[in-house]
């Protein structure tokens, strides 16, 4: 049948994984007593192009791309408009037995954690789930093309807290960048570190002024990896220089960045110093 390949199939897996999810929350909070439980979004912030209704009216659409998981997930029910995304993915019907909604309810998660580096915009005619979004013109841009967007997190972080009402984690936020290490393998990267604290008090803004509830933060990454987004050891993460090229060529050689003393200095005044 028609509907059993790509959206049918796809929705289908989406739904199974998130009874499988809810029954593994089910189980842990059982197994481990006052335990909590996320799980983690691509969750980068998006806003229309223009203030034009069309434009408007498409954001909330594709924007419901990403709740559709969270909503799910975190709420333990199918939200409404979920018809509208399976009619727009010639999804057709799932049939959801009446046990598995039970399940779904009862597994919900505790709370919301996501990942955030970049936002993007997005304009009427665009495919509902564009990863790679369109330029914004008041943004700059990292040498692989996304934009740097530090009050996007506060954002961001407003917009789930304010729909889900549960803590919420950022556990990925970083800048990739080329890094140029002189003879002893020493990265002068005060652009991570402006990256970095910028996008740290925008994290402490929403926390401190807007009364979100984040419970924590994690930097992707501290150490420089292969990327996984173009899987290049080039495009590098981490306050530590890995001496290793996109070959596989190099010594491995672990050095301090500038941005690593930095770092510790922020973790070690727990957050204070982002005001020096």
């Amino acid at each position: 049948m028609e509907q059993e390949s790509d959206g049918y199939t796809r929705y289908l897996g989406a739904h199974n994984m998130f009874v499988a999810s809810a029954k593994a929350v089910k189980m842990g909070h059982e197994m481990m007593k006052g335990s909590m439980f996320g799980t983690m979004y691509a969750m980068s912030e998006l806003y229309p192009a223009t203030c034009k209704p069309e434009d408007m009216f498409h954001h909330m659409q594709e924007r419901r791309e990403n709740w559709y998981f969270i909503d799910t997930m975190a709420r333990g029910y199918y939200h409404p408009y979920v018809k509208e995304i399976w009619n727009h993915h010639n999804v057709g019907t799932l049939d959801i037995s009446e046990e598995d909604k039970k399940i779904l309810f009862e597994g919900q998660l505790d709370f919301v954690s996501f990942s955030y580096y970049r936002s993007n915009t997005t304009q009427a005619g665009d495919p509902w789930f564009n990863v790679g979004g369109n330029p914004n013109p008041y943004l700059e841009n990292t040498p692989w093309g996304w934009p740097i967007d530090a009050l996007g997190l506060r954002y961001c972080m407003n917009e789930i807290y304010d729909r889900i009402q549960k803590p919420i984690f950022i556990v990925e936020n970083g800048m990739g960048a080329i890094d140029e290490a002189d003879e002893n393998g020493y990265v002068e990267d005060d652009y991570r570190i402006d990256y970095l604290q910028k996008h740290l008090s925008a994290m402490a803004d929403a926390i401190n002024i807007d009364g979100v509830d984040c419970i924590g933060y994690t930097m992707w990454a501290p150490i420089d990896l292969v990327s996984l987004s173009t899987g290049e050891m080039k495009k590098r993460y981490g306050f530590i220089y890995v001496d290793m090229d996109d070959k596989g060529h190099g010594t491995l050689k672990r050095t301090k960045k500038k941005s690593y003393n930095w770092m510790k200095h922020i973790i070690e005044t727990s957050g204070a110093a982002l005001d020096e």
